[in-house]
């Protein structure tokens, strides 16, 4: 099958798939939790294989579309957070090969929040650092740095005193502009009294 001819499979898969998400969203979809589940899981499958397609075309922006979108389905119609964080994983580093980082970036802080509130803390800091680090390197995103640094900075409160008091410290020698911050000195306020 030539290039055209998977592009309009992976669009009617893509079509399909809309509509059973939206009839998933339907008044009768929605009332009947057990029909919900069953389109969602369907656009899924559509979804899933739609992506088959764009990678094998190399055509990962695309796919990594699909994945939010995915991941999207299961944070809300299926709940199923693990393959939510999974798929925007997927997603994150389909962005990353194609550079475009604050797609990647979008995806991962996803991540972050859903490992945070699974208390997975080492996760979450770990992605917190990685985009503050991107976002104090760039002009136009510099002063969402500290609000990063600041959930990691939460993060690493709820580990281990001694580790989030050093990685204040670190975070106030990466990015100066942390240190001023209203964040920081909540941060280290709670400090202060936690190891008094």
């Amino acid at each position: 099958m030539d290039s055209s001819g998977k592009e309009k499979e992976a669009m009617a898969l893509m079509a399909e798939a809309e509509k059973k998400v939206r009839s998933s969203q339907s008044f009768f979809g929605s009332l009947f939790g057990y029909l919900s589940v069953v389109l969602s899981t369907e656009a899924i499958n559509c979804l899933n294989r739609a992506i088959e397609i764009y990678t094998d075309m190399g055509r990962f922006t695309i796919a990594a579309k699909h994945h939010v979108t995915i991941a999207e389905i299961y944070e809300t119609e299926l709940v199923d957070i693990d393959k939510a964080i999974a798929h925007y994983e997927q997603a994150a580093d389909y962005y990353k090969g194609e550079e475009s980082t604050s797609s990647a970036n979008k995806c991962l802080l996803k991540v972050a929040t859903y490992a945070a509130q699974l208390e997975r803390y080492p996760k979450a800091i770990e992605i917190y650092e990685q985009v503050a680090t991107h976002a104090m390197d760039s002009t136009l995103l510099k002063y969402s740095a500290k609000d990063y640094f600041f959930k990691a900075a939460l993060c690493q409160f709820c580990v281990d005193m001694l580790n989030a008091k050093l990685a204040v410290q670190k975070y106030e020698e990466m990015f100066p502009a942390f240190s001023d911050s209203r964040e920081c000195k909540l941060v280290k306020v709670r400090l202060d009294v936690s190891t008094k």
